[in-house]
């Protein structure tokens, strides 16, 4: 119990942070949003699960990567596919060409399904490789680059350009894979119809659990000695590597696991939005992704689902309200939050949630972070 309340949970403040959180999207939003408003959330909380991932990336391992919206893209397409595939049965295409494909396939003169969509017939293979393809290409990618110490800001830009490679080669293989219009048309989950209002409120609540669930795993791992060692490799890389350790290694691992959570919400974002496209893969979802992470704190994993929040929900506002001035004051907002609040949401948190509940105050220098990592001076880093 002790393990769950410390490790898991960050002591009071962390539990609370946790409670707080889970009441808000379990309880709270579904009580007063009618179930179109409860969808839109529904898919900010997808993006969510990138910003997490870059919570354990970028705020704690120190590798910044503007590629994220590769992995939510991979995932997104994988489930896609099976979904599609499930709508092209031969008795929903038989005024096609060639009954039983896509029908942007057929647009495009294709005769058979191509052998890499075979697999996604089955949704047991689906979710497999929703959850390990994203992992592979970060892990091969990350061993290209890791292993040769490539890093910082080199590292971010060769994760900007594979969003570029790959949003061009969707774009480019219409035939293959829905081209700039993506895969769209898409009605039923094993014959479950995911358009009714019943399929919407299940898979908000499904998306809510597994976030939850991702953060409690991803406390986990920070609490843990790979986590202190990630930490330190943030701040003092070298003497990581003096010290022993493989820190390729630790970074390959982070990056493909950071990759898996990212692609999770893909999927989820394809059931609840009912299409996946090239434009949630490139270089501009990628930065925004980095954005959420960086409003919310980027080193505050729950901070990360309500910098997600904020930042959709006034995109969403703004656009609504003001739809010729809303990039301006979405730039606001964010410029607003870097200079008055440098830490973040997370950082408001952890400065006034013991004046609010006096019970923190005893711990309150328990916050949703690893343990302290001491360096040479003595001083601890976080």
């Amino acid at each position: 119990m002790n393990f769950v309340y410390e490790k898991l949970m960050g002591g009071k403040q962390g539990l609370l942070g946790f409670v707080l959180l889970a009441a808000l999207i379990l309880v709270i939003m579904p009580m007063f949003f009618d179930i179109f408003r409860l969808n839109l959330i529904g898919k900010y909380l997808t993006y969510a699960f990138a910003a997490v991932s870059l919570v354990l990336l970028w705020g704690y391992g120190g590798i910044l990567s503007l590629g994220q919206g590769v992995f939510f893209g991979l995932g997104g397409y994988g489930m896609a596919m099976f979904l599609k595939l499930e709508a092209s049965s031969p008795e929903n295409t038989k005024i096609q060409s060639t009954p039983g494909i896509p029908d942007f396939m057929d647009w495009n003169q294709i005769t058979e399904l191509p052998w890499f969509w075979v697999p996604f017939e089955s949704f047991t293979l689906t979710i497999i490789a929703i959850l390990t393809l994203p992992a592979l290409f970060a892990y091969i990618i990350g061993k290209a680059m890791f292993t040769r110490r490539v890093g910082g800001v080199y590292f971010a830009i060769i994760t900007q350009v594979i969003a570029v490679i790959l949003t061009i080669l969707i774009v480019g293989q219409q035939g293959f894979t829905g081209g700039i219009n993506g895969i769209t048309d898409l009605r039923t989950l094993n014959g479950w119809d995911i358009t009714s209002d019943s399929a919407k409120y299940f898979f908000y609540f499904l998306n809510a659990g597994l976030l939850l669930t991702v953060i409690v795993i991803s406390r986990f791992i920070l609490t843990s000695k790979f986590g202190s060692l990630l930490l330190a490799m943030r701040d003092k890389e070298d003497r990581v590597r003096f010290s022993g350790y493989d820190v390729a290694h630790f970074k390959i691992f982070i990056f493909s696991f950071a990759a898996m959570i990212s692609a999770i919400g893909g999927a989820m974002f394809t059931l609840q939005v009912g299409f996946m496209s090239p434009s949630f893969v490139g270089i501009v979802p990628s930065i925004e992704m980095v954005i959420f992470a960086a409003v919310g704190g980027r080193i505050s994993l729950i901070g990360a689902v309500y910098g997600t929040l904020m930042i959709n929900a006034g995109k969403t506002a703004f656009s609504e309200s003001f739809p010729e001035l809303w990039l301006f004051l979405m730039g606001g907002l964010f410029i607003s939050v870097v200079m008055f609040f440098p830490n973040g949401l997370a950082g408001l948190w952890n400065d006034y949630a013991p004046r609010v509940f006096p019970f923190l105050k005893e711990k309150a220098k328990t916050k949703d972070v690893p343990p302290v990592v001491t360096d040479e001076t003595g001083k601890g880093t976080v």
